[in-house]
């Protein structure tokens, strides 16, 4: 007889934008977020027999989004996602589990005149800051933090040579590259037992975020890479050692080919090897490099 094996239902998708103004000053700040809420619990009947008694109406996990967006500070998301995610336990005893996920998209406050503007902001970049919060009845919250959609490249100090070389092998060995990537770096915290216990010392999530990019950035631009694999192995030990709270990390890195063009069939013209100037960005197929890294090898099993 077929058994309902796991259900969880929400809102995704749901835009945020919140704007925070000092009276003082003049000064403005924005976030705009994207959030999604999943909700789990005692929810089979709605499947199996459909009683909608137990369904809180997505539109309702809508409108709370925003209402705990007016009501509590978005940043850090760290703690927005807390908040929310608890607020679903604390209102219906039957759910026992929210699943919230925040993307917090880029925005940068204009210099103007070499001061920086009050309430004017651009669009620098696709990255977002990603947050996942899971707050369970009885298990307290689990959370991750990401980079994610950092792009980056440097057009030397990278290599990959002495890999395995056998009759399916056309790749020639190189000692010098163009590498280029977008990041998608993860951290996981340890479980927190409450809400309180993540508002107190929330500083604590913005200065990671900070010392992981400053970390991806810096060994990116630094590290002389042998390989993807080595070059993200060095950030995860780094961002382990910068955020003593975080189990483990774990990077998604797409190799972004850039192929020398041949054009010797013009005039004799060298842009091959060392003489390689102009080059054809690919678009796919690509390499994806993944890896995760934990603190203690226990913490490698997935909560």
């Amino acid at each position: 007889m077929p058994t309902l094996a796991s259900a969880r239902y929400g809102k995704d998708n749901v835009r945020v934008f919140k704007v925070d103004r000092d009276e003082e000053t003049g000064v403005q700040s924005v976030t705009e977020m994207t959030v999604c809420c999943l909700l789990e619990g005692q929810i089979e009947t709605s499947y199996t027999k459909a009683d909608n008694s137990v369904v809180v109406a997505t539109d309702s996990i809508k409108n709370t989004i925003y209402i705990k967006a007016k009501e509590h500070p978005v940043n850090p998301p760290e703690l927005y996602a807390s908040h929310l995610g608890q607020h679903f336990l604390d209102k219906y005893p039957h759910i026992s589990a929210a699943h919230i996920k925040v993307k917090v998209h880029r925005w940068t406050r204009m210099t103007i005149d070499g001061a920086p503007h009050p309430h004017s902001f651009l669009r620098d970049g696709e990255e977002t800051r990603n947050v996942e919060a899971t707050v369970a009845r009885g298990a307290g919250i689990d959370l991750k933090s990401s980079v994610v959609g950092l792009s980056v490249l440097k057009s030397t100090g990278s290599a990959f040579h002495s890999f395995v070389r056998d009759e399916f092998t056309t790749l020639p060995e190189t000692w010098d590259r163009i590498l280029s990537t977008d990041v998608d770096c993860t951290w996981t915290w340890k479980r927190f037992p409450t809400v309180a216990a993540i508002q107190n010392g929330a500083e604590r999530f913005d200065k990671a975020w900070e010392s992981a990019r400053g970390i991806i950035m810096k060994l990116f631009a630094t590290d002389e890479s042998a390989s993807v694999q080595n070059t993200m192995y060095k950030m995860c030990e780094q961002i382990l050692e910068a955020v003593p709270e975080a189990d483990k990390t774990a990077f998604s890195l797409p190799n972004k080919h850039y192929f020398e063009i041949d054009l010797s069939w013009h005039k004799g013209i060298k842009n091959t090897g060392k003489d390689a100037e102009v080059y054809a960005p690919q678009s796919g197929p690509n390499g994806l490099i993944k890896c995760e890294v934990a603190r203690d090898v226990s913490t490698l099993v997935h909560r």
